[in-house]
């Protein structure tokens, strides 16, 4: 930075998404000294997203925000999963009325997302009389706000600040924000992608950051290699065939998805599989899929060179879409073999669920969870091995084979994160890690600080830091 340079300051709090995966909501803002310069305060948000997983989260996401929305001037949203966008719309209705920007493809996969809730929401109004969190009103209301910015363009915000988005590589249209203030660098990076994937391309390098808010998913773990993970889906659908039983998988129906299809249709390709019948029983999924068929020029070269080839790469023989309550429903009646693909990812609502009722007390059947399993969710009392579990308040035996492929995260895994980090070390003066369960987020911080000598911390739920540009 130019030593003639007057140092300046920002205050960013910790709003939400800190011991936790899910609830991303950061804020960055000039300090009372600062507006003497230029006479303005300007607040940018980063996310804005519902708590998940836990008996908690619906509680969190309907009380107020500690903030005034009507006071903030900037939304950066990263990507589209809901734990980063699923409370925009309240926070346009409790009064929010500045800019909100995301990549197009972000923007793109949105109004499909808020579509799947409103329907949720109207689910729970009827069984428990609750409330929306929002309506069709609000949702429409954020979009009249809304505003693209496409990888690599700088975008000017009051106050001197300018933002650039990056690739993330997590899944479609996913960005980091790189905020520069009086020539120094914050970066938020959302979620990082497992690189390399088999569909988007690699996540970006951060070469010349100052500062560094960055997620911990996956930050005491690693993943099995690309090679390992086909080889243990192949060997789990080879089982699962043999013992002429049904496979379920719940999957996100956000990159997930797309990933588990594009690699069955491969290994279809090459007869590594035995052909049986594929439902992917998703609505959601069916919709997203077709954005990102849409938005094919974002692949990374092998996948776009296929799709140019002519190759439906998200669909092969015997793969029944279903779209319909009525249609899954039949699905019981067909004989196994068989492969179910349903949501949610971490069986915490959605389709899956009626299917785990179904298929979880048959010793044939196997149950492979391929995404992160939260804490207190459905998913995560399958993958620890409990030996019953409540769905629809009924008690239900968990006979089935329950097998996990860590490889299929969409999220970078410890040594990738500290590679990650390693790459701006030249220039970066802190370092916080959130969005992970706590030792997870604690352990990378510290492993930043040991391998690296960054200084690395792990914050809390509103605490604030003052960062000096």
């Amino acid at each position: 930075m130019d030593q003639n340079k007057q140092t300046k300051k920002l205050k960013l709090t910790f709003i939400t998404g800190v011991n936790t995966v899910t609830g991303a909501n950061f804020l960055l803002e000039t300090l009372p000294e600062e507006n003497k310069d230029n006479g303005e305060k300007v607040r940018i948000l980063v996310d804005c997203g519902l708590e998940q997983g836990d008996e908690g989260s619906n509680t969190h996401n309907h009380t107020p925000f500690s903030y005034n929305p009507a006071d903030m001037d900037y939304l950066l949203l990263t990507h589209a999963h809901m734990d980063h966008l699923g409370r925009i719309p309240k926070l346009v209705k409790d009064g929010f009325k500045g800019k909100i920007f995301s990549t197009p493809e972000t923007k793109a996969l949105a109004p499909i997302m808020y579509e799947d809730a409103l329907k949720i929401f109207k689910n729970d109004m009827e069984i428990t009389g609750e409330t929306p969190l929002y309506d069709e009103a609000d949702v429409e209301a954020a979009f009249k706000l809304w505003h693209e910015i496409p990888y690599y363009s700088a975008t000017t915000l009051r106050g001197g600040f300018s933002v650039v988005a990056k690739d993330a590589g997590h899944i479609l249209g996913s960005a980091m924000y790189e905020i520069t203030y009086n020539g120094t660098k914050i970066v938020f990076t959302g979620d990082l992608g497992n690189t390399p994937s088999p569909i988007l391309k690699a996540t970006d390098d951060i070469t010349d950051a100052t500062y560094l808010v960055m997620e911990s998913v996956y930050g005491d773990r690693n993943h099995e290699s690309h090679e390992d993970r086909i080889s243990k889906l192949e060997d789990v659908i080879e089982e699962a065939y043999s013992r002429k039983g049904t496979l379920l998988i719940p999957s996100f129906s956000l990159e997930k998805t797309q990933i588990i299809l594009y690699e069955m249709n491969k290994l279809l390709e090459n007869s590594r599989i035995p052909r049986m019948p594929v439902f992917l029983d998703s609505p959601l999924a069916i919709k997203i899929t077709k954005v990102y068929e849409k938005y094919s020029k974002n692949f990374n070269v092998v996948a776009k060179k296929e799709v140019q080839h002519g190759d439906d790469i998200f669909n092969f023989p015997d793969l029944k879409l279903v779209e319909h309550s009525e249609e899954s429903k039949k699905i019981l009646q067909v004989p196994p073999p068989k492969i179910i693909i349903a949501g949610s990812g971490m069986s915490n609502g959605g389709r899956i669920m009626h299917h785990e009722v179904n298929y979880l007390p048959d010793p044939k059947n196997t149950i492979l969870l391929i995404g992160y399993q939260s804490l207190g969710t459905l998913g995560r009392h399958i993958q620890n091995g409990e030996k019953n579990v409540m769905i629809f308040g009924n008690k239900v035996p968990v006979r089935a084979h329950v097998m996990t492929i860590n490889g299929y995260s969409s999220h970078m895994d410890s040594e990738h994160l500290l590679e990650f980090v390693s790459k701006t070390r030249d220039t970066i003066k802190r370092v916080y890690t959130v969005m992970g369960e706590p030792k997870t987020s604690l352990y990378l911080a510290q492993r930043i600080e040991d391998y690296l000598g960054v200084d690395a911390r792990h914050p809390q739920n509103g605490e604030s830091v003052v960062l000096e540009f």
